[in-house]
């Protein structure tokens, strides 16, 4: 089998290394770009600035661990070059997908996102969706580290968006005073309240929460080095062709 070639979009960003240094460890895949803002050299390679690149370079796919702003240029352009897209990028918006979804409808590439690349959180998730319409009461709380910018983050919105409570819903929030202010968190997708945690040491954590009369559980997943998303990530690579179009989140390719 011929070697998948590989271009790395965001190379100089700690994730965007850990990709490289997982697809040259690979020995079915060849990393043969890599493009960021801010030049330099990873894996032997001289990043580039120029999305061009990963062209001339004839990439079979792409893996994108950019910001959102980025990635709603870098994204279309794949798709218009015929390059699959593996897109770790978090902060993406409704608008965002239906626009990247629209681009890989009329392309002979595809594309996967994913909120999380670690198979321990899409276990996680799955296990929250299972249990969610057993439970009265739901919350989750995300802890990662003080670089991130956005909040919540992007796997605690893509779980609470699968767990649906009960039909008769989740049992009523009794706060009726907030001494400080955010004190009981956000409201995210399914009226799951959401808490963010950003402090130094921690890579991403996260704990979903659940809660009946007597009994709860809680279900945690931690991610101590971000060598545990390079396991999904080179999954990705391998079995994105093999999905048409836009497919969200790692759980359909395992």
């Amino acid at each position: 089998m011929a070697e998948l070639r590989v271009g790395v979009i965001g190379a100089n960003g700690r994730m965007g290394r850990a990709v490289c240094d997982a697809v040259t460890a690979a020995d079915d895949l060849v990393l043969v770009a890599a493009v960021d803002t801010v030049g330099g050299q990873v894996c032997g390679l001289e990043i580039t600035r120029e999305l061009q690149t990963l062209v001339t370079a004839g990439c079979d796919v792409a893996v994108d661990f950019t910001i959102a702003e980025a990635a709603r240029v870098t994204l279309p352009f794949l798709a218009m070059h015929g390059i699959h897209a593996v897109v770790g990028t978090t902060g993406l918006t409704d608008d965002d997908m239906t626009l990247i979804a629209d681009a890989f409808a009329s392309s002979t590439a595809n594309c996967v996102v994913a909120a999380n690349f670690a198979i321990s959180a899409v276990l996680m998730m799955r296990f929250a969706a299972m249990a969610a319409p057993h439970f009265d009461t739901a919350e989750i709380i995300e802890l990662h580290h003080d670089a991130k910018v956005d909040a919540p983050s992007g796997t605690a919105l893509a779980t609470a968006q699968v767990m649906h409570p009960r039909e008769s819903g989740w049992s009523p929030d009794p706060t009726t005073q907030e001494h400080v202010a955010g004190a009981r968190g956000g409201a995210g997708p399914n009226g799951v309240r959401m808490h963010s945690v950003r402090m130094r040491g921690m890579i991403a954590h996260q704990e979903v929460i659940l809660g009946a009369e007597g009994q709860s559980l809680t279900i945690r997943q931690d991610s101590y080095d971000r060598t545990s998303f390079m396991p999904g990530v080179l999954l990705a690579c391998r079995r994105v062709s093999e999905f048409p179009g836009l497919t969200v989140g790692l759980d359909a390719l395992l």
